[in-house]
């Protein structure tokens, strides 16, 4: 067990009155436990929390008039991120739960449907299971550079196989991506991490099903994956975005901390 300090600031500019949408709590999940947490806004504007997607995301949504709004979540959160099994084996198609399924999908940002033939050459014939996906992840690090502003919100995974470089959101994407096209149910997670050396900042990673559990997989190697703390679950960074904005606004600041109790 774990227990890690959530202090996450963010700083806008609201030209004109917007809709926000923010996604920055940590998530209700088996593998951790919230101790205390607050939400605040200044000014103190009403808001609205919900679940989205069977409670794996929880929303905060605002309307913020024109001027500056800073928003400040703080929380204490014990986790408890089981051991990985390497022994860990795929699932057959028809052995898979059939909640796993939609994560098979090609989507935005994971075309795992374009990408099938670098696949298969490069990864079709290693023993399945665990040690494969982790393959996929050692692949991933020694084969793409990770370099801050080398890619943008617009940025796939098929962009990265032929770039060659990205941040945390487009490793964890090819990561699903080649997942997928070996039709190995993956999903984009996205929360916060202790760095061993970068800046504090929001993290990416996956997590694909094998056997008969969800586990954990970071091609970055930048943290200690049993200290990730969750905040968001979708099929790619178009589900769980931090703030999703309807309107005119200027991000000015943006303070993600989080460390080590």
């Amino acid at each position: 067990m774990h227990t890690l300090s959530i202090n996450c600031q963010l700083h806008y500019r609201v030209i004109n009155a917007t809709q926000f949408i923010f996604q920055l709590q940590i998530a209700e999940h088996p593998w951790q436990t919230i101790v205390d947490e607050s939400f605040q806004l200044k000014p103190d504007l009403t808001f609205e929390q919900y679940h989205r997607d069977n409670a794996l995301n929880r929303l905060i949504r605002v309307y913020a008039p024109q001027g500056d709004l800073m928003v400040q979540y703080n929380a204490e959160v014990q986790t408890y991120i089981p051991e990985r099994d390497t022994t860990l084996k795929e699932c057959e198609i028809q052995d898979l739960p059939s909640d796993t399924l939609f994560y098979l999908a090609p989507s935005r940002f994971c075309e795992s449907d374009l990408i099938g033939i670098m696949v298969n050459n490069t990864f079709a014939d290693l023993p399945k299971g665990y040690t494969r996906v982790q393959a996929i992840c050692d692949w991933i690090y020694n084969n793409i550079l990770y370099q801050s502003g080398s890619s943008d919100s617009t940025t796939t995974a098929r962009d990265i196989l032929v770039n060659r470089a990205g941040v945390c959101r487009d490793f964890a994407h090819l990561g699903i991506a080649i997942c997928r096209a070996l039709n190995i149910p993956a999903r984009f997670v996205f929360g916060y991490m202790p760095f061993y050396e970068a800046q504090p900042d929001f993290h990416a990673i996956f997590e694909v099903y094998l056997e008969n559990q969800w586990v954990l997989f970071d091609a970055t190697r930048m943290g200690p994956i049993d200290q990730f703390v969750r905040i968001g679950t979708g099929l790619d960074a178009k589900d769980v975005p931090f703030a999703t904005v309807y309107g005119e606004i200027e991000l000015i600041s943006m303070s993600p901390l989080i460390e080590r109790v």
